[in-house]
């Protein structure tokens, strides 16, 4: 495929449970909105929240999608997150083999 590289993306986000983390990984793919998502943890995490600093364990899900999936993918996640105000974050995918970039654009499809 033609598909120019910036227009792959590695999605980011944390959850509070596993069991959370692995239903949103399925449903957005599921969707065709990735294609795939990987659960890692469980992390330790330290963070800032009304005021106090906390501590806290969390699992990510990794998802590859590409550009043009990216907006549904955030909403998906925006609406299923049980956080008020979930980590998402886009970073390029700049490089990779050439059968695995065409296997994240069909598969978002």
């Amino acid at each position: 495929m033609d598909e120019d590289l910036s227009t792959y993306v590695l999605v980011m986000t944390t959850v509070d449970t596993k069991d959370g983390a692995d239903k949103l990984s399925r449903a957005v793919v599921d969707a065709r909105l990735a294609a795939s998502g990987q659960v890692t943890g469980p992390i330790e995490t330290t963070y800032r929240h009304l005021g106090e600093v906390a501590q806290g364990t969390e699992w990510q899900v990794l998802f590859r999608t590409t550009g043009d999936r990216l907006p549904e993918l955030e909403a998906l996640v925006s609406a299923e997150h049980p956080y008020d105000s979930p980590e998402i974050i886009s970073l390029p995918i700049l490089s990779g083999p050439p059968a695995y970039l065409e296997w994240i654009t069909r598969a978002t499809r």
